[in-house]
């Protein structure tokens, strides 16, 4: 059984698609530390279905009037991509927290103008990399950090499988839709090298942000054939690690996601799964002076619950944040940016030379 704790933390959700539906209102039921508030979407049917299912305190179909509520203490932003960036500005220039999805925006300079605003309001900005809360790939991190010292190499890849919506599908309920759902202008997913760069290659850059450390240049190749595109990075690493990530989509295969760390007291080995199958990641870690290894079970893997607990621990207790902030996450952007332009000009890009820049 649940057992929630005495103190909750008020969440909203805006935006009653795909994602909040497989993720997100789940997180929020389960969750230890949070109440399901309010939620908030444009289509009356959708809003009206999914109130009657999950049972929020309140329902909204004005996204001011849910910000304008007092009890209101954070907002999970589930909408489409492009409307991320002005809904999480709205969110805390009314003094709520928020756990925005990846990514956070495509502006570099709105972003700064985001993390500032964040400061002057006093809140917190979690970026969806929900991956950071997979147990193993935790796991991985703190053995890393305690015991392996420095970090010499890194190599990362992330292949999403021509199969993967045959298997979601079988996992995943049928999503509720709306004709009535508000949608960008724009078909987001029509630039292909652009969406599976900021969908996938998020992930698999602020993983090794996570384990290895800062990135500070990359140098891409970007191959497209046969209707799949692979990008091969090459990575130096601010602490003097070397790393290679590969990127590729669809991957004719199963899922095929990992990564390997070597280091100067013992090293760590990674196999990760789909996500939707809430699956912790087979890890383990070698400690050179015992030649031993360990691994955990990670049987508790409902990363988007687990990334709303952290964050609800960090808002109402003080707790470290462990999710992506937002300067981590303007680290992500820069990081994709940086291949972007690898990509163009053919030639290694440094993060820190990156100043603005529009995904």
């Amino acid at each position: 059984m649940i057992q929630k704790e005495n103190r909750l933390l008020r969440t909203g959700i805006l935006g009653c698609g795909p994602i909040a539906q497989f993720a997100h209102f789940e997180a929020c039921q389960k969750a230890r530390n949070v109440e399901l508030y309010a939620l908030c979407d444009a289509a009356p049917d959708l809003l009206s279905r999914m109130s009657t299912i999950w049972q929020p305190v309140k329902s909204f179909s004005d996204y001011d009037q849910m910000l304008a509520d007092p009890e209101l203490e954070c907002v999970i932003i589930a909408t489409s991509d492009a409307f991320h960036l002005a809904a999480a500005r709205k969110a805390v220039d009314a003094g709520k927290h928020v756990l925005v999805e990846k990514p956070v925006g495509t502006s570099l300079p709105a972003c700064y103008a985001l993390q500032d605003l964040a400061v002057r309001k006093d809140v917190k900005v979690q970026v969806g990399h929900m991956k950071r809360f997979d147990p193993g790939i935790l796991h991985a991190h703190r053995f890393l950090r305690e015991k392996v010292g420095q970090v010499l190499s890194y190599s990362g890849w992330y292949m999403d499988s021509t199969h993967r919506y045959t298997v979601t599908d079988n996992v995943q309920p049928l999503p509720v839709l709306s004709s009535r759902a508000l949608k960008p202008g724009f078909d987001e997913k029509a630039d292909k090298t652009r969406y599976y760069l900021l969908a996938h290659g998020s992930h698999l850059l602020d993983t090794a942000h996570y384990l290895a450390g800062e990135i500070g240049s990359i140098e891409t190749r970007l191959v497209h054939r046969f209707g799949a595109w692979c990008w091969s990075m090459h990575v130096d690493f601010k602490n003097g690690a070397v790393g290679h990530l590969n990127l590729t989509v669809p991957y004719r295969g199963d899922w095929n996601e990992g990564f390997t760390v070597s280091g100067e007291y013992g090293s760590v080995e990674g196999k990760t799964y789909n996500p939707w199958y809430f699956r912790g990641s087979e890890v383990k870690c070698f400690l050179d002076k015992t030649a031993t290894y360990e691994q955990v079970l990670g049987a508790d893997a409902h990363f988007y619950r687990l990334q709303l607990e952290g964050l609800a621990d960090t808002i109402l207790q003080g707790s470290p944040q462990i999710g992506t902030d937002m300067a981590e996450g303007i680290l992500n952007i820069k990081a994709m940016l940086a291949v972007q332009q690898s990509v163009r000009d053919k030639k290694r890009v440094y993060l820190d030379t990156i100043q603005e820049g529009e995904l």
